[in-house]
């Protein structure tokens, strides 16, 4: 049986979880990463994604973030989140309103820097709404 540790997802709007869990996929800048007890200490940065929780008792529940930064210790993990909620409550529509935001963004920026960074923004908005909505 895996041991369980604690984990906390944290939005700017409010604390979404808190509890203890078995194992929690984040998707780090770096690629996806499984955080279970007794991880290696570790910060990382957060994409936008699915951060997958496998709660002690067994189930498992879904959240999109929309980037953040993780800090993982041996005894929990705390997730915080530029914005997250709980996968059925994101509608196609707000996923396709980001990314309008995002490309009118786009428009506005002067520094070629920060184009690039809101084109793979973009891109990794509109691989997250297939991943959430196919059709």
């Amino acid at each position: 049986m895996a041991d369980n540790f604690n984990f906390e997802l944290v939005s700017p709007e409010r604390l979404l979880l808190s509890e203890m869990v078995t194992e929690v996929v984040i998707p780090a800048t770096d690629g996806e990463m499984t955080v279970m007890a007794n991880h290696a200490p570790t910060m990382t940065t957060i994409k936008p994604g699915i951060v997958s929780v496998r709660s002690a008792n067994g189930s498992k529940q879904d959240y999109v973030v929309f980037g953040g930064f993780a800090d993982i210790l041996p005894t929990g993990c705390t997730l915080l989140a530029e914005s997250a909620v709980i996968v059925q409550d994101l509608s196609k529509d707000e996923m396709t309103l980001r990314i309008e935001a995002a490309k009118r963004e786009i428009e506005d920026a002067v520094h070629h820097e920060h184009k690039s960074r809101l084109e793979h923004y973009i891109m990794e908005l509109t691989h997250l709404q297939g991943v959430i909505n196919p059709d």
